[in-house]
């Protein structure tokens, strides 16, 4: 199967955070979705029917998936999301009360499917998606509205962007007004506003999504100019990661450039959401920069090992273990 990249270590000397590390309660706020996946030798084209070579159901969506991965690193969260009054909205409810993960606040509604994706997964480890966003359009800004107080007593609010847009901008304004630590993972790619980008304490964004806010082309030598331009619109500290050639951290005070781990992918899929919700939890417990990225970029890396979105996701005691095996590979 192909190699895939991840990082390794931070070679940029560390500098005081311009941001503080905090520690205490993570809130996501996001989609919940069943993920139908389907393992297949090549994707097909149009109008051709192939055999497929396995089949698994799990749990998936980007809100879940970085909650998940939050709680299992050793987070302590809470999500809320919005399922259908369906089987699968049963079904995932069952499954998050038996992972220990909070979800008392979230909504379960009827009238609407909850949400699905479809999934397929090449030999190489690549995939094709398609989401039906189902209950997870219905978690609206008047909701977030009445989850003020869930909001207020959280450390850290963490969002992506399979949910509608006017309810991440009032979670937004609304941990802003009480001066809490907004981590945004702007997937699915679209435009921020300005007045937004200015609240967001943590940017974490891939290739496509940085440059669809920037407008600026990430090509090889420019990465950093094109985080300067985020930085330059009003995020705190901006993470742009770049699949096997690492990653990129920077901020007024701090800049870490992180090179990669080599693994064998078998599913990329949650990738990204397992390195947002692990670094959540290192965030959560005040480590450092560099700790921080390296706890969550080992998370990644053991993730696309596996198959599935939540299936794949690693345990803390994982993450430590797969650190320790790779002790001798750090680059001081």
């Amino acid at each position: 199967m192909q190699a895939m990249l991840f990082s390794i270590l931070l070679l940029i000397p560390e500098r005081k955070s311009i941001i503080k590390i905090v520690m205490g309660k993570i809130l996501v706020i996001g989609s919940s979705n069943t993920d139908l996946i389907a393992r297949v030798k090549k994707f097909p084209v149009a109008g051709e029917t192939i055999e497929g070579l396995a089949f698994l159901q799990a749990m998936g969506g980007k809100g879940a998936n970085q909650a998940v991965a939050a709680h299992r690193a050793g987070g302590d969260v809470s999500f809320i999301t919005c399922l259908g009054n369906d089987v699968n909205g049963e079904n995932t409810l069952k499954y998050y009360h038996q992972e220990g993960l909070d979800v008392s606040l979230s909504l379960q509604i009827d009238g609407v499917s909850s949400g699905t994706a479809m999934i397929w997964v090449n030999e190489q480890g690549e995939n094709c998606i398609v989401v039906t966003a189902g209950a997870n359009n219905k978690l609206s800004p008047d909701y977030i509205q009445e989850m003020k107080e869930a909001i207020a007593s959280s450390s850290m609010v963490v969002m992506q962007m399979e949910i509608p847009y006017e309810a991440i901008k009032t979670a937004c304004e609304i941990a802003h007004e009480n001066g809490k630590m907004i981590l945004l993972n702007v997937a699915p790619a679209r435009h921020l506003e300005a007045e937004l980008i200015k609240k967001i304490g943590i940017l974490i964004v891939n290739e496509t999504e940085a440059e669809t806010i920037s407008s600026m082309k990430v090509e090889s030598g420019n990465e950093e100019a094109v985080v300067d331009a985020l930085l330059s619109m009003g995020a705190k500290t901006v993470i742009l990661t770049l699949g096997e050639n690492g990653c990129l951290l920077k901020n007024m005070q701090e800049k870490h450039y992180v090179p990669a781990f080599k693994v064998k992918a078998v599913d990329t899929t949650a990738a990204g959401d397992t390195f947002c919700g692990a670094l959540a939890a290192g965030l959560s417990k005040g480590k450092n920069w560099k700790e921080i990225l390296l706890f969550a970029t080992a998370a990644s890396a053991i993730g696309v090992t596996r198959m599935g979105a939540q299936p794949s996701i690693p345990s803390e005691m994982d993450i430590l273990e797969f650190l320790k095996s790779q002790e001798k590979m750090v680059i001081e």
